[in-house]
């Protein structure tokens, strides 16, 4: 058994291999080959704000492996440059907990503890570039970007491998992110980018829109958006009812079985639209924003994974605006994703030995 670094993986895991496995794992998908639980999480009050505990699950039975993700995450939500936000940290800020249980589904031994932050990113980002692969029309050469943070990274490199980007435009309300993201990603993908100071003006004649925020409230329009465009969120809050109702086609990544269940009692959705369990009192409940119920929440609308099997079409012209929530297999991600990451590892001798007694024992559950 290993211990994973970001470090180790960001060795191994680019972002072809990572599109290629999530691609893999998709055609397993749809062969009843493997499976997912979507993200659930737990919300504990504590002043001023919540403790949340994130899980999600998957499996793939090509790479036999099972994983789970787990977070731990401190939440803030406050006003920043006129966007209400979500912020999460371990301890202090800037400081984050996010681990892989990483296990064999042939013989149930416990392969690898693994650090999320680099993967995590890097799988979302593959995603969006699947997305961007199966929706977006194929001569698409300009990109919207709206945020500069680590997702806007990693979509970059993915909507760069699917589609010949040749202009970005990027922005995100701090101009100093903006300017750094803009010079960073033009020495790294060879494309022209240029930061600008609304985010009408980076969808002005864009033919791929990326909403990769940490926003609670929608930062794009309908009135911006062309015949056309395909756009990829990051969040349930990104975009408005307007600009839903606005697209043609929209798409998901999967369904989720949670969906007909958010009725219950003592289960919410929380801050960003997942579903979750929160404890408190009727009044510390009310300091948890609220995230509203799309369309594009509903499971029946099409997915990804019915492209690929040839059971929906999709964009069915060049002219239709399609959108994908960048939701619903999330466990299969990490499965997929962070499976091939640690057989990339151990073929490299990379990562920490932990003594496999650690995690087994003889006394039976």
């Amino acid at each position: 058994m290993i211990f994973l670094t970001n470090e180790h993986i960001a060795q191994v895991l680019n972002m072809k291999t990572c599109i290629d496995a999530m691609e893999d794992a998709y055609r397993e998908l749809n062969e009843l080959k493997a499976g997912y639980r979507p993200r659930i999480d737990f919300y504990v009050p504590n002043e001023p704000h919540y403790y949340r505990w994130g899980t999600m699950e998957g499996a793939s039975r090509g790479l036999g492996v099972f994983a789970i993700r787990m977070k731990s995450d401190m939440l803030a939500w406050e006003n920043q440059d006129g966007f209400m936000v979500e912020d999460k940290y371990c301890m202090e800020r800037g400081r984050y907990c996010g681990l892989i249980f990483l296990t064999s589904t042939r013989n149930g031994e416990p392969l690898a503890i693994m650090n999320d932050g680099y993967l995590q990113h890097m799988r979302v980002g593959a995603c969006a570039g699947l997305g961007t692969k199966y929706l977006a029309r194929k001569n698409s050469k300009v990109l919207a970007m709206i945020g500069s943070g680590g997702m806007a990274r990693t979509y970059s490199e993915a909507i760069k491998e699917v589609r010949e980007i040749e202009i970005m435009r990027v922005f995100s309300p701090t101009k100093k992110n903006r300017e750094a993201f803009a010079a960073e990603m033009t020495e790294k993908l060879d494309i022209e980018v240029i930061a600008v100071d609304t985010p009408e003006k980076a969808l002005k004649d864009a033919d791929i829109v990326s909403l990769t925020t940490d926003s609670l409230v929608p930062v794009i329009k309908s009135e911006w958006l062309e015949p056309g465009m395909h756009i990829n969120n990051v969040r349930n809050n990104e975009a408005g009812a307007d600009v839903l109702a606005r697209a043609d086609v929209r798409a998901r990544l999967g369904t989720s079985t949670l969906y007909a269940d958010r009725n219950a009692p003592e289960v919410v959705t929380g801050s960003d639209g997942m579903f979750g369990f929160i404890a408190g009192s009727s009044e510390e409940k009310m300091k948890i924003p609220a995230s509203p119920h799309h369309e594009i929440d509903n499971p029946n609308i099409g997915t990804v994974p019915d492209i690929m099997a040839g059971r929906w079409i999709g964009r069915a012209n060049d002219q239709q605006i399609t959108f994908l929530n960048n939701q619903g297999t999330q466990g299969l991600q990490f499965a997929a994703v962070g499976g091939t990451a640690y057989n990339l590892a151990k073929a490299k001798g990379l990562g920490h030995p932990l003594p496999l007694e650690w995690f087994t024992q003889n006394i039976r559950d």
